[in-house]
This record gives structure tokens, C-alpha cells and sequence, in this order.
């Protein structure tokens, strides 16, 4: 199994926001993170999750996501996102990020584990770090979806 640990964080929610995912499979470990220079704390949660599920070159893998978000899963474990798209997302923000999501969530055998933030969980720690470090990088990228659909 291989176990993604994420955390995303954005400062002024909008504001500058970064994510960071930690990646575990017999020992190993690689992380990823990248920051943004106008954006959510939800949207980067969720696309902490969706990069984590990316890294992941191959098909059918059984992944345990391992998350503080109740935002992201509540939303999977709870079915709202099966109801989110029976109902089209109208009036559901993300919907870029969650339909992205999905293409690499049917794409593994998924589960989520939510755990407290800021709880002394040592890969959530590391994510949290890497998420706040990629949000003030000085080359921050564009989440061009957020910045048109808001007017930021």
C-alpha cells in the first residue's frame, strides 16, 4: 500500500497558498509541493490529495490518503462528491480541482484516514512545513482558475 500524507495552506484565504504531500511506500519516501500566488486553503487541501494521487505512475494501486481536511474527506467519505456531480457541481466551488481529482482517484483503490492537524503527526508536520515554505517561494505559480472564476 502506499500511504499519501497531505496538507495544504493558504495565507489571507485568498491569498498566497501552498501544498504539501508526502509520499511513503516500503520505507521510502519523496515529497512534493508547490505554491501559489492567489488561492484557498480548501483549494490547496485538495490539490494536495490530487498531486500526491498523480505521483503515482501506475494503475490500480491500493493508497491510504492521509489528510487534515475534513473539507476533502468528509467530502469523499461522506459521499457528498457523488452527489456534488449527479447535481453537476451547481453551485459548488473547486469544481476544476474535483474533477481532476476524480480522474486520479478511479484510477487507485482509495481510502482516507483524517487526522488532527498540528497534532504532532510527523508526516503532517512535514507537510504543513512544505506547504507554508512552497507558499513563499518568490516564483509562485498562477492557479488560473481560481484567479478568473474570483476576479483576484
Amino acid at each position: 500500500m502506499i500511504t499519501i500524507y497531505t496538507d495544504g495552506a493558504a495565507k489571507g484565504n485568498p491569498g498566497p497558498g501552498g501544498y504539501g504531500v508526502v509520499l511513503e511506500y516500503k520505507g521510502k519516501k519523496k515529497e512534493l509541493s508547490e505554491g501559489f500566488r492567489m488561492t484557498t486553503n480548501n483549494r490547496m487541501e485538495l490539490l494536495a490529495v490530487i498531486a500526491g494521487l498523480e505521483a503515482i505512475k501506475e494503475d490500480g494501486w491500493p493508497v491510504r490518503v492521509v489528510s487534515d481536511s475534513k473539507y476533502v474527506v468528509d467530502s469523499v467519505s461522506k459521499g457528498w462528491l457523488a452527489n456534488w456531480v449527479t447535481k453537476d457541481f451547481k453551485g459548488k466551488k473547486n469544481r476544476d480541482l474535483w474533477e481532476r481529482f476524480l480522474k486520479s482517484y478511479r484510477r487507485h483503490k482509495v481510502t482516507f484516514q483524517w487526522i488532527k492537524g498540528h497534532a504532532g503527526h510527523a508526516e503532517n508536520e512535514r507537510c504543513d512545513f512544505l506547504a507554508v515554505q512552497a507558499s513563499q517561494r518568490p516564483d509562485l505559480l498562477i492557479d488560473a482558475v481560481f484567479e478568473a472564476e474570483s476576479g483576484q
